[in-house]
């Protein structure tokens, strides 16, 4: 609804840069709930730069409003071709590992397209596992450490599906990124080394010891860095290939465990 408190939010957000100026206006008109102090706050915040999931506390992703604090990796529309490769291999009950899970988005997404699960979520960065924690609830465990290292020993040789978001970004890029992410999200959630793919390296060596015969690894990447990163799992041994959603612009490596 137009109105001239709304017009007059938009444009502002507009002058400072912001493409959906309507909807971000919408949107934090809706997050000032009727407090004006509050409201002056959200939009102070906005165009002091913050990123808008930050100044919201949410992030729309795949159909849900996936909670997100300052620091913590947000969630991008690219990452549902991981839940879709992974919801294609799961049944209600399966056994699911979110890796690097951040918010725990793709987690909340599967439990969502697929029914009850047994998952657990893992992330190295403390601020993500408190708030996954708080995504997930009671439908499943949230573990901080690093990679592999805090999953429950039951789950070693079981894992049904491995659903990744590691960073990938190359180190020497992130200079280039957004300041949205650039500035805002933790380096931990963004930073993939050299060439982007020392996670992907770790995981590739490491996956086949926790996944069950016929079980799979979905990872994230980008289109640029597929071939490679689909190599690192077949030289592993695993059967791999490219998955891609041109509607999300999201590419991912599927990678087998052979039965």
């Amino acid at each position: 609804m137009t109105t001239p408190a709304r017009d007059a939010l938009a444009a502002r957000l507009r002058a400072a840069g912001s493409v959906f100026a309507e909807d971000e206006a919408d949107l934090l008109l809706e997050a000032g709930d009727g407090d004006p102090a509050r409201l002056r706050s959200v939009v102070h915040r906005r165009l002091g730069g913050e990123p808008l999931e930050y100044v919201l506390g949410w992030a729309a992703f795949d159909g849900h409003r996936v909670r997100v604090t300052p620091g913590v990796f947000v969630p991008r529309a690219r990452t549902t071709v991981v839940v879709e490769q992974a919801a294609r291999r799961l049944q209600r009950y399966d056994r699911v590992v979110d890796l690097c899970c951040g918010a725990g988005a793709i987690s909340v997404a599967l439990l969502g397209r697929v029914g009850a699960l047994d998952l657990v979520a893992a992330d190295i960065d403390p601020d993500a596992v408190d708030v996954a924690a708080e995504n997930i609830g009671d439908r499943g465990i949230v573990v901080a450490g690093d990679l592999f290292a805090p999953l429950p020993d039951r789950f070693r040789g079981a894992v049904d599906v491995i659903a990744v978001n590691a960073p990938y970004v190359p180190t020497g890029s992130i200079a280039t990124m957004p300041s949205e992410a650039r500035d805002h999200e933790h380096r931990v959630a963004l930073d993939g080394g050299a060439d982007g793919l020392d996670l992907h390296r770790r995981i590739a060596t490491g996956a086949g010891e926790w996944l069950r015969p016929g079980g799979s690894v979905v990872i994230e990447v980008s289109e640029a860095q597929a071939a490679v990163s689909c190599a690192l799992f077949t030289d592993a041994g695993f059967d791999a290939a490219v998955e891609s959603d041109d509607e999300v612009d999201g590419t991912c490596v599927v990678a087998t465990r052979p039965a």
